[in-house]
């Protein structure tokens, strides 16, 4: 296969997805890369060729990329994951309408581009979680404990674009993470960006049913193939509270390989649709696998290795 990862500035040395870029290539397939941050893309010509079986983004939130990823999936190549996908997610206040729409369990959402504007709300509703709207990786996310601390030094800024508060729920300081490659899940717990003194190891968990559910709804939902969900175990049950496209994979065992796996599955038909309803059918698990009964998932090697081939800019 030829694939076209666009890659941002912020993960070019991350192991999502530069492994994965490796691996495809040491099984045979040809991998180009464009930095869409700091290269000149002919990207008429680029996308409207047609010259790849299918475009994987790995982005931040905002970046370029995503509008490269939108213009192949607008000509009907197939996209990982899928484009219109991506941006459900990106912006967390439009997230949290589609989930609440769905039954999803997310919090009750509130959106303003200054956070004293959050100072409306009953004190009842404090303390709240403020972060931006299209934020990522935990940043500038803040627990604000009453109206008075939206001001001042430490308080919750938008940059410039929209912030959301949510109620904080009660926890015990330790996220849960789950990951689904392509219909497989895995779940591992880590310390909460909200409690950073809490002594919590990173290491993979058993996934309960009640989790895999609403992680596997989720992906039915947005349209992702592989994705990540923030839950929190509170007081009247498990409160999703974030949700990633392409993430990390921390903790998933062969990870590189199973992500790479998945990527040439979705990119030969298996999910991953173009944006314009053209690409290959979109065919989401019946039923999410849970990690205790998912199997590796790596692709046989190739006989010969394709070196990888960089667009506009370096490997």
């Amino acid at each position: 296969m030829r694939l076209c990862f666009l890659v941002e500035e912020q993960y070019r040395y991350d192991g999502m997805p530069r492994d994965v870029i490796r691996q495809l290539g040491a099984w045979g397939h040809q991998v180009d890369v464009l930095w869409p941050g700091r290269s000149l893309i002919p990207i008429s010509e680029s996308v409207r060729a047609g010259s790849h079986d299918a475009w994987v983004l790995k982005t931040v939130s905002g970046g370029p990329g995503l509008t490269l990823l939108e213009a192949a999936a607008a000509v009907g190549l197939t996209t990982v994951n899928d484009a219109r996908a991506i941006r459900g997610v990106r912006d967390k206040a439009l997230a949290a309408v589609i989930a609440r729409t769905h039954g999803l369990p997310v919090p009750v959402t509130y959106a303003a581009a200054r956070a004293e504007e959050f100072a409306q709300l009953p004190e009842s509703a404090f303390p709240l979680v403020v972060k931006p709207a299209d934020g990522s990786s935990g940043r500038a996310v803040r627990l604000v404990e009453s109206p008075g601390r939206l001001t001042g030094p430490g308080a919750p800024s938008s940059a410039g674009g929209l912030l959301i508060a949510q109620p904080y729920v009660p926890n015990s300081g330790t996220d849960l993470k789950v990951y689904c490659v392509a219909g497989e899940l895995y779940a591992t717990e880590r310390c909460s960006p909200l409690h950073p003194g809490a002594e919590v190891p990173e290491r993979q968990v058993p996934l309960t049913a009640e989790v895999a559910g609403i992680a596997a709804e989720i992906g039915a939902v947005f349209g992702l193939d592989l994705y990540g969900v923030d839950v929190l175990l509170g007081p009247d049950g498990p409160v999703v509270v974030d949700i990633n496209d392409f993430p990390s994979f921390r903790q998933v065992p062969d990870a590189v390989a199973r992500v790479s796996a998945a990527v040439l599955r979705l990119a030969g038909g298996g999910g991953g649709g173009g944006g314009n309803g053209t690409g290959r059918d979109r065919r989401m698990p019946a039923a999410a696998v849970p990690a205790a009964a998912a199997s590796p998932t790596a692709a046989p090697p190739a006989p010969e290795t394709v070196p990888l081939a960089a667009i506009g800019g370096d490997r």
